[in-house]
């Protein structure tokens, strides 16, 4: 290439590496994008799905800032839906069936066509540094590059193995090629690796499924999709279909657990808690009689169906087996066998809360290398690794996403703080403060920040700022009084007492029964009001009293979070510290009290010691 000189490196271009690029790129910084296939670009090694619990939430905060993962997800999806609609809205999130095949190349040709940004085909053997500092990197073939800020994002990709029953093969998913060189230089630098492993499920021919058999999963007409950029609803082109495994796939897997990978010893590494394998499902839950298996589209451009809910690492002639025993699969013809793949990623408590190896200037980790799972996790890395790299090469201050302002708050401040010994996903139950980070409102949440960052353009913002006006109007409207004759007829069809005196219509969306489209529908106020705002202000006004609680928390809580520590404490010299906590401290050097205090063996005596220590030094 002729180019040996760039602002900024990035290594791998799956969903971490997509969005870093881009970040880069778009923020006007000469970027390398360098991968071991392009033919691997956003590419979908396990699920054909995007969002799902709490995913759907990193997705629309991801768009909220200015990445790409929702406006892709959009133009490509075969079948979109709202999950946990029965419960309440903290933990309703979106979730898409994407086109595998077009997704990849929807976001080759952005990464193609993208000012400022090169891509280039090679493994990088090595991170070159000087002097504490990240200078360029070498590849394979001896290739060098030179820059100030590099981004990995090598996903499952280093010394990956692919394992089969007692077929091991030294690949990365799907057959692409893996990395075996860089893992020894994240070693050289002092970056503790160790192993993880995931699984897929097996790809089945559509034509081999009995799909009568199976109950129909239709998608969602009326929901809002992932970007706040895209209008209208999309449309729902493909179906899912649920089934069950029966007596015999328990009977079939436990006639074979000896010759399982998972259960005779072949693998060491640590897998996923939250999405076993199906042997596993069988061994730890004995009393269970089935379990739910999804059949799920692919591609509008393949017949092959993914098997959603049976990743396996079995011998192939055990998966033929078994998957014939699910209702609905008993004339199932495998396309490709599903495997367990191993991997190295890094221990994420050597990186700073903004994703930057604490003692290497400008190298930023981000993705499944730091020890997550899941696209939509990855790609949340990614951004904020590509932004935190930018602000690196600009010379300002690193962006940290707070535990109350975004899931990828919490995502990022759960593995540099608290670290993770399985590959980690991001649930609701994680969040503290779900309830003021529903899904629905992350652009007022980040928007902002996106904008000044610089990724948010004019067009967003000012689609942003259409929003706002939206809702200052309709607020307005909302402390109108009502008399009892107007809404009495309302009230009587949806259940609700009536008053003596009247309402206004604040008041009437605190009513169970009373929803925005009950006050559209039968009220002129709101004819012309835009339903995505008031939808949105209905869901404040119903949870009010729970939203004042949860800002008081955290206003309690950012108390801690703005006494900083300085980074050059020596905790082994400060009295009162327990042992425990002067190792813990000293290893993860947080930022604040507020980082401090969350820490795995940190105790709330610790914090106050730590108190007295900065006010008698006055720090």
């Amino acid at each position: 290439m002729e180019t040996k000189r760039y602002d900024a490196i990035v290594i791998g271009c799956g969903h971490a590496g997509v969005e870093a690029s881009l970040a880069l790129a778009r923020l006007g910084h000469k970027t390398l994008a360098v991968t071991l296939s392009l033919d691997a670009i956003a590419f979908m090694a396990c699920n054909p799905a995007i969002g799902g619990t709490a995913k759907g939430h990193l997705v629309r905060e991801i768009d909220a800032l200015g990445g790409q993962m929702g406006l892709s997800a959009d133009n490509n999806l075969l079948q979109i839906r709202m999950l946990n609609m029965g419960k309440g809205a903290a933990v309703q999130s979106l979730r898409g069936q994407a086109d595998k095949t077009l997704y990849h190349h929807y976001m080759k040709n952005i990464m193609e066509t993208q000012p400022n940004l090169d891509i280039l085909q090679a493994e990088v053997a090595e991170v070159l540094t000087s002097n504490g500092k990240v200078i360029g990197v070498k590849t394979t073939l001896g290739q060098e590059f030179y820059c100030d800020a590099i981004v990995v994002c090598t996903g499952v990709y280093l010394n990956a193995h692919i394992i089969i029953g007692d077929n091991v093969t030294k690949t990365g998913p799907n057959g692409f090629s893996r990395a075996t060189k860089l893992t020894d230089s994240l070693l050289a630098m002092d970056i503790p690796t160790r192993r993880f492993k995931t699984g897929t499920p097996a790809r089945v021919d559509k034509n081999s499924i009995n799909f009568e058999a199976m109950q129909v999963q239709n998608g969602d007409d009326d929901i809002y999709p992932f970007s706040f950029m895209t209008k209208g609803f999309v449309q729902n082109k493909e179906v899912c279909y649920l089934t069950y495994t029966t007596q015999k796939t328990k009977d079939v897997i436990l006639a074979n657990i000896d010759r399982s990978p998972l259960y005779n010893g072949s693998i060491h590494s640590v897998g996923p808690r939250y999405c076993p394998s199906i042997e596993d499902k069988i061994m730890r839950f004995a009393d269970k009689e089935r379990h739910q298996i999804f059949i799920e589209p692919e591609s509008s451009l393949t017949n092959e169906m993914y098997v959603q809910g049976m990743s396996s690492s079995l011998p192939y002639d055990v998966q033929i087996e078994m998957y014939k025993s699910v209702i609905g699969l008993e004339k199932v013809k495998i396309m490709r066998f599903a495997y367990a793949i191993e991997y190295d990623c890094i221990d994420s408590l050597c990186l700073t809360p903004y994703l930057m190896v604490k003692h290497i200037g400008g190298l930023f980790l981000a993705g499944q290398l730091n020890g997550s799972s899941g696209y939509e996790e990855a790609a949340a890395q990614g951004l904020i690794a590509g932004i935190n790299a930018s602000l690196y090469l600009k010379n300002k201050a690193p962006l940290t996403l707070t535990r109350d302002s975004s899931y990828i708050g919490v995502l990022i401040d759960d593995l540099v703080t608290k670290g993770t010994n399985e590959p980690y996903r991001m649930m609701t139950a994680r969040a503290e403060h779900r309830l003021l980070l529903r899904q629905e409102n992350a652009d007022k949440r980040l928007t902002p920040i996106g904008r000044e960052v610089g990724l948010v353009d004019d067009k967003r913002w000012e689609s942003y700022c259409e929003k706002l006006e939206n809702s200052k109007n309709i607020l307005a409207l909302l402390d109108k009084v009502i008399p009892p004759k107007d809404f009495k007829e309302l009230f009587e069809s949806i259940g609700e007492s009536i008053p003596h005196n009247g309402l206004s219509f604040r008041d009437m969306l605190k009513r169970p029964n009373v929803t925005c489209d009950c006050l559209i529908d039968n009220f002129d106020d709101f004819k012309d009001a835009d339903r995505r705002c008031f939808e949105e202000i209905a869901t404040d006004i119903k949870y009010e009293g729970y939203l004042c609680k949860q800002k008081n928390i955290v206003d309690d809580i950012n108390k801690l979070e703005s006494k900083s520590l300085p980074n050059d404490i020596d905790y082994s010299q400060i009295k009162g510290l327990r042992i425990e906590a002067r190792q813990k401290l000293d290893k993860i050097r947080p930022l604040n009290l507020g980082q401090a205090s969350r820490i795995s063996g940190v105790s709330p005596a610790d914090i106050t010691v730590l108190l007295v220590y900065l006010s008698k030094n006055k720090l």
